[in-house]
């Protein structure tokens, strides 16, 4: 089934037909961490960047809104209601969740930061299952989000910004994990 946008805004997920089918999708064993995303359209964008990759979950954390803000609700033209997700306190709330409740196979928690211990977003492993943070958009992953991480990528800049849209950079790097983990 793949919808519009208008068809994505009019998806009533409590449709018996629609909820089967949202039930049936095989999602990759990937999450979003979201933590402190203050721009609501940001978290809109990557409802759907989420939905494109069917991935698992999102976590919301912190000091993000949550759906139904009409601002999310815009953004991701719908998506939010077919994107299983879940607010937390804290980022390292989701983070003790992923563990705990995967205890089995644990998840590769990486955060998409620039930091002095980072490595290049091409060279990380991302076997699955695989959760990724991303942070504000001005102060990027907390210094104590970053100690819980197994690892952190960064995306090279040669310019003179700093930095790329969080919906720009998990794009990159899901786009790069799912090619290279979930073939």
């Amino acid at each position: 089934m793949k919808l519009n946008a208008k068809e994505m805004r009019d998806v009533d997920e409590t449709d018996n037909i629609i909820a089967q089918k949202i039930k049936n999708l095989k999602r990759r064993k990937m999450y979003f961490i979201l933590e402190n995303i203050y721009d609501t359209y940001n978290i809109g964008g990557l409802f759907r960047l989420a939905d494109a990759l069917a991935i698992e979950k999102i976590y919301i954390c912190g000091e993000s809104e949550i759906p139904p803000n009409p601002k999310i609700k815009k953004a991701s033209i719908g998506t939010y209601k077919v994107v299983p997700w879940e607010y937390k306190k804290s980022a390292r709330e989701a983070i003790v969740e992923l563990r705990t409740t995967n205890y089995e196979l644990q998840p590769k928690i990486i955060a998409v930061e620039q930091a002095k211990n980072s490595i290049s977003y091409s060279k990380a492993d991302y076997s699955t299952p695989v959760a990724l943070i991303l942070g504000n958009e001005t102060y990027g992953v907390t210094e104590k989000t970053l100690k819980l991480a197994d690892q952190i990528v960064e995306i090279p800049m040669w310019g003179i910004n700093k930095s790329l849209n969080v919906i720009v950079s998990a794009a990159i790097v899901s786009y790069w994990a799912v090619n290279s983990s979930f073939k």
